[in-house]
């Protein structure tokens, strides 16, 4: 309530401020909704940022224990913004907690789902399908999302943690 009050006191910035910031510009590009066909509901873009948030977490875990604070940072930046935008949307507190618990779930879900795929242990496109749509897809429109993913993995895995810290992906 009186963080405006204190920023200046922290020497660094909120971790994974701007990771988070760099994967919401991601998940707003256009061609997951028209090429990818995601609904561009909010559920659907909900969809692409847990999507992109799961897929950067398992990158981040690549790094192991140096890897944990830019995690940790991340999954708390996300959990913030979907408590804020909640909020806006006139959840009050009693269901906000309830929530905000649900996304986090989903969040969790998506990114074991990546982790398995990203490990050679599951399919790449089935994870898609299953991240990103909630019913039937068009293979044309799976196939976008999936090799965009697919691009996104190869851009993370090639940027240095400092880097992705800093909301930088090659």
């Amino acid at each position: 309530m009186l963080g405006f009050l204190f920023r200046g006191l922290t020497a660094e910035p909120a971790r994974g401020t701007a990771l988070f910031d760099a994967l919401t510009v991601q998940a707003r590009q256009p061609h997951w909704y028209v090429e990818g066909k995601v609904p561009d509901t909010l559920d659907g873009r909900f969809a692409v940022l847990a999507t992109l948030t799961a897929l950067t977490l398992v990158r981040v875990e690549a790094d192991g224990e140096s890897g944990n604070p830019l995690s940790v940072g991340l999954s708390e930046r996300f959990i913030e913004v979907m408590e804020s935008e909640h909020r806006e949307l006139g959840l009050g507190d009693p269901t906000l907690g309830k929530t905000v618990r649900k996304l986090v779930g989903m969040l969790a879900r998506r990114t074991e789902r990546w982790r398995a795929a990203c490990g050679g242990e599951g399919d790449w496109f089935e994870a898609t399908r299953e991240s990103l749509y909630k019913s039937d897809v068009d293979p044309d429109a799976l196939r976008h999302s999936g090799e965009a993913l697919r691009s996104l993995w190869n851009h993370l895995s090639a940027t240095a943690p400092v880097a992705l810290g800093k909301g930088q992906i090659a």
